[in-house]
């Protein structure tokens, strides 16, 4: 039978909420196995309280949850505190006790959506020139534009009188 190590209050705390990272990760023991090169077992053993992963294997384990390697860390050596692991809009969502894991993941991948189409657009400003996003023309130097001819003025064009014809 296995044993669980000592302070396994602590552990099985982390290993419920590795879980409940790997969840919002959509991934299964055997993906994480394989993107962090541990094994199968042994990862079900850490999720179910039964071993203390080492360092090397809790950075491991982040880096395949996308999770930072000190939040991890925290959480295995059981010093999280509420606003340590509320820093980040990630953080925020995957601590919240008023989401399901169903709107976690819903939020996380609709928060990384929004990250990965800033940084496209991000990229495509550059590439016009304008780094800070805007368009041609908009938030310019008034110095630089003030010898500037001004812009045409609009103008109306005449429209033909309408005949009316009388009976």
């Amino acid at each position: 039978m296995d044993q669980k190590p000592a302070g396994g209050a602590a552990w099985d705390a982390f290993g419920t909420y590795l879980r409940a990272q790997r969840h919002l990760a959509q991934l299964s023991l055997r993906q994480l196995a394989d993107l962090t090169k541990v094994s199968n077992p042994y990862l079900s053993q850490i999720e179910r309280g039964l071993h203390r992963p080492s360092i090397a294997i809790i950075k491991s384990l982040a880096e395949a949850l996308n999770l930072s390697t000190s939040d991890l860390l925290a959480h295995a050596a059981d010093i999280v505190t509420d606003e340590e692991s509320a820093t980040t809009t990630e953080g925020a969502i995957r601590n919240d006790p008023l989401l399901n894991d169903t709107q976690k993941s819903a939020l996380l991948a609709v928060y990384r959506s929004m990250g990965d189409s800033m940084a496209d657009s991000t990229a495509d400003s550059t590439a016009d020139g304008h780094s800070d996003g805007s368009a041609p023309g908009e938030n310019e130097d008034p110095a630089t534009t003030a010898n500037a001819p001004p812009p045409p003025a609009a103008t109306a064009t005449p429209t033909a009188p309408r005949n009316r014809t009388r009976s």
